[in-house]
């Protein structure tokens, strides 16, 4: 008998199906929990530097203690170095591409790293090719890394020309390691799938990082500043909200498919750009907004929760960091990189081929007579 799926059925989309064991993350929706390598999302941002939230998710993937910050620290600046050499003859290609667009053919030049692990040479080259192509824009010349700085203040340094204040360097810190990892989303189970055929780490990151472009995964936090933009001030944001609303629109930063109570990212996020204290007519206008979204929300629609997710405050914090909308989504590869070569990894000691089965709902052949 041929098996048909409605358009409803959880197979579509695999909701709720697990396919990995993992001990890097779990997201408990209902109760808004993120648990990051045995630690609560907050716990976990407050304890790490880069290098060392690193350094844990790529020892929990081997099953092994992890490396010390410092000796990760020190591999990541190898790693931005040889990115840098390697990424020279690129350089001329990346006009006319889009951030998004430079960051994935930059990490395809890195492919056969000769000095460094495959999970330190491309996490090493992201801030590498992103600072690079966002110079470029600009008309300005890369700027070669520092090997013996951290690895995200060498970035910030990178594509600014100075050195970033500790306030700017603790916040993006924050923002890269609170993105590390988040379950079996999209782009994690594309690197796990592509680490299970035995192909490269490498090639596991670039696939993933292609996965992420898309608009239903990594795209929304620039809508968010978008939206911002067109309420304003504070005072319109209440009429503003409900007229998107009657016309069936959607606002930006709000729900999630995942969560059915609030983001547990947006607190941590939050807190962390009310310490970069951006203008307080930036700040005054979000909240005004999250407020003002979210009793409409609730009025609107009381039997499904709609809370604030991630993208709500990446968005306000990457623009108080004074980061071009277009690489927001590079920027949260920066981050995710980790999580992504972690999960290859873990995929690739498992060694198991993912092949999983499908239900077939065409047409059944029409038997001989």
């Amino acid at each position: 008998m041929n098996t048909h799926l409605s358009s409803a059925s959880p197979l579509t989309g695999l909701e709720g199906i697990p396919a990995a064991e993992t001990a890097l993350s779990r997201v408990d929706g209902q109760a808004g929990r993120l648990i990051l390598c045995g630690a609560h999302l907050k716990d976990f941002t407050a304890a790490h530097t880069f290098e060392s939230a690193a350094a844990t998710f790529w020892g929990e993937a081997q099953a092994r203690p992890a490396e010390s910050a410092e000796a990760v620290r020190a591999a990541l600046g190898r790693a931005r170095e040889e990115a840098f050499t390697r990424l020279a003859p690129f350089l001329p290609a990346f006009e006319g591409l889009s951030t998004s667009e430079a960051l994935r053919l930059g990490l395809a030049a890195m492919k056969g790293s000769e000095k460094s692990a495959p999970h330190l040479a491309v996490t090493g080259a992201v801030p590498v090719i992103l600072a690079a192509a966002l110079r470029l824009q600009e008309g300005k010349a890369p700027l070669a890394p520092d090997a013996g700085s951290g690895h995200v203040a060498d970035f910030l340094r990178m594509l600014t020309g100075e050195t970033p204040a500790p306030a700017r360097e603790e916040a993006l810190t924050t923002y890269l390691v609170t993105v590390m990892d988040h379950g079996m989303n999209a782009s994690t189970f594309t690197a796990r799938v592509i680490a299970s055929t035995q192909a490269g780490i490498d090639w596991a990151a670039l696939g993933a990082y292609a996965a992420l472009t898309g608009p239903l995964h990594g795209g929304a936090p620039e809508p968010v500043l978008n939206m911002l933009d067109a309420i304003g001030t504070p005072e319109r944001a209440e009429s503003w909200i409900a007229e998107a609303l009657g016309k069936g629109g959607r606002l930006m930063g709000f729900g999630h498919r995942i969560y059915k109570v609030r983001d547990p990212r947006a607190d941590v996020l939050k807190a962390a750009l009310e310490k970069l204290k951006p203008s307080g007519e930036k700040l005054a206008l979000a909240r005004a907004v999250e407020k003002a979204a979210l009793a409409a929300l609730k009025a609107r629609k009381p039997d499904r929760p709609l809370e604030t997710n991630v993208e709500f405050y990446t968005a306000m914090l990457l623009d108080g960091l004074a980061m071009p909308r277009s690489a927001f989504t590079p920027l949260f590869a920066m981050g995710r990189i980790v999580g992504w070569t972690a999960h290859a990894m873990e995929q690739q000691r498992i060694g198991r081929l993912i092949r999983p089965a499908s239900l077939y709902t065409g047409r059944e052949p029409e038997e001989a007579a």
